[in-house]
């Protein structure tokens, strides 16, 4: 039974046999060749950095990220920001991963009624190629509980279906404001685009990498199922091509992933809602992980480079 969870952890709390999840966990050696490992631990309420100096032999063979762990050791505070300094490390059996695995504020069930109304109101054949690829189980269920990322934002148990929520609405907004913007293209592209993330994260350790998430990417996945499902319902050519585009350029850039930059307006736009979305749920997760009653955070967002003010009220 987890009897502490990170956000409660102050500097001088001493941890014995409390259990953690590992991630990012590499081992390293001193200048005189002793082992020690750096990573961090997290459970559903953020994570916290870790070292673990003298590493026994015991420990190095079956460490790896992902697993769930008791932990015997101290709270220290190192450069301004909470640390563990392990001591001791036991393999958890049969832990419940709810514990440690953080998940979206919104309930699923909510978040799945919204999906289906945002479906509902898409013309033909918009509405059939994304209720085939979408609400068809067991992906539906995939969906709903999937990050958007590892780390960088939505990187909780729901964080894809959230997000990909979020960018619905800025575009269904986008395509009233600005003209000529083909509205059921566009919230296609912001339901669609991160599909393939069903596939590239580990849901049942700490997100890690999948054989596919390494090897294709969600991108290539994303535009290979959109494919296969656009054959069996003969999806029309041109509608299918300006929806390939969109998968294919979100990333909006060579630098950031994108086989192909954006060049046409819904593109564009995709690109641009994917992007603030993300920042702004970067914004608060960076927050999230850093609760103190501070009005700043008193370490570097890596998103934004730079600390954080906190907003009236947070």
């Amino acid at each position: 039974m987890k009897s502490i969870y990170i956000e409660e952890l102050e500097s001088g709390y001493n941890l014995e046999n409390e259990s953690f999840m590992l991630q990012d966990m590499t081992q390293r050696k001193t200048k005189d060749g002793r082992p020690y490992i750096l990573g961090s631990l997290r459970d559903k309420t953020g994570q916290v950095a870790c070292v673990y100096w003298d590493v026994p032999d015991y420990v190095e063979d079956w460490i790896s990220s992902g697993l769930v762990v008791l932990v015997t050791g101290k709270v220290v505070t190192y450069k301004d920001a909470l640390q563990i300094t392990i001591t001791d490390l036991n393999q958890s059996h049969n832990p419940d991963l709810n514990a440690f695995l953080p998940s979206s504020k919104r309930p699923r069930e909510e978040m799945v009624a919204e999906l289906r109304q945002f479906i509902a109101a898409l013309a033909e054949p918009w509405q059939t190629l994304a209720a085939q690829i979408l609400l068809e189980e067991p992906f539906l269920s995939q969906f709903a509980n999937a990050p958007a990322a590892r780390n960088m934002h939505h990187a909780y148990i729901g964080g894809l279906l959230e997000h990909s929520l979020s960018m619905a609405h800025l575009a269904d907004y986008l395509a009233e404001l600005y003209p000529h913007v083909d509205r059921n293209l566009l919230i296609s592209g912001a339901l669609l685009h991160d599909l393939g993330k069903v596939y590239e994260y580990n849901v049942s350790d700490s997100f890690s990498y999948s054989e596919d998430g390494r090897l294709t990417g969600h991108i290539i996945r994303a535009i290979i199922i959109v494919e296969k499902t656009a054959d069996t319902i003969d999806f029309p050519e041109e509608n299918r091509q300006q929806l390939i585009h969109l998968i294919a350029s979100h990333h909006g850039t060579h630098e950031w992933g994108a086989p192909v930059l954006p060049k046409t307006l819904e593109a564009i736009l995709l690109h641009q809602i994917d992007l603030l979305d993300s920042r702004v749920q970067g914004f608060f997760d960076h927050l999230d992980n850093e609760k103190t009653g501070a009005q700043w955070t008193t370490k570097k967002s890596f998103m934004f480079g730079t600390e954080l003010r906190k907003p009236e009220g947070y």
